[in-house]
């Protein structure tokens, strides 16, 4: 029987909570996915256009253009560090609508 409060008690973790606890722990700028961190811009209200191999995110209210490019299938340490300075500067988390998928 306790287990089983335990386990109704414990609040289950998201894909999305874990990934922006890895990206703003700076332990792992190296490891981050590409396609994770874009998605993750995505959730995150960031408008979201492509010229050529340039991925370019922007969002109302944040003065920062965001350029990523691939580094094979991941991201390249100084833009993971560039995104965690304008999530912690600008208190971002994920929209409401994001979380409700």
């Amino acid at each position: 029987m306790r287990w089983r409060q335990r386990v109704i008690q414990e609040r289950k973790v998201s894909k999305w909570e874990k990934f922006r606890a890895k990206i703003l722990s700076g332990q792992s700028d190296g490891n981050i996915e590409f396609d994770d961190l874009v998605a993750y811009l995505r959730r995150c209200g960031f408008d979201h256009r492509t010229k050529g191999s340039h991925n370019l995110f922007t969002k109302k209210g944040i003065d920062a253009l965001i350029n990523l490019q691939a580094d094979g299938s991941k991201a390249k340490r100084y833009q993971v560090r560039q995104i965690r300075d304008i999530l912690v500067n600008y208190q971002l988390e994920e929209t409401k609508e994001a979380n409700d998928e």
